[in-house]
């Protein structure tokens, strides 16, 4: 029988990048404040859309009116979450990689927002 030279690399090549990646350090997390100021501290869009991402259970108790735990807000953020690479895709198409002012994060969150948690019907 034939070593398997092939699958011996490809598997030490894995594990390899299995540990390479837990010792990269982690991004620390971003929280609302980090985009007060975006025309001297510009952010990439990226980062913007994750930390929507990460507000996807405040957005739905907010179009549901019910609180977490809730069976129709579990739905809402199961669905917003299913949603957010689609939604990323969306955002990566219409917006610049850079997010240098407040008008293009506005314009940014809202439309995220609405991709992650639609919601229809009048304005309140």
């Amino acid at each position: 029988m034939k070593f398997p030279m092939v699958t011996v690399t490809l598997v030490s090549l894995a594990l390899i990048f299995v540990l390479w990646d837990q010792t990269r350090e982690k991004p620390e997390p971003v929280d609302a404040s980090r985009f007060v100021n975006l025309a001297t501290d510009p952010v990439q869009r990226s980062v913007v859309v994750d930390w929507l991402v990460t507000q996807v259970p405040a957005f739905c108790e907010q179009a549901t009116g019910q609180p977490a735990g809730t069976d129709l807000h579990s739905g809402c953020v199961k669905e917003g979450k299913a949603r957010s690479s689609s939604c990323r895709r969306a955002m990566n198409d219409r917006f610049p990689s850079i997010v240098a002012s407040d008008a293009v994060f506005r314009d940014l969150s809202i439309t995220m927002m609405n991709c992650l948690v639609p919601q229809s019907g009048l304005v309140k």
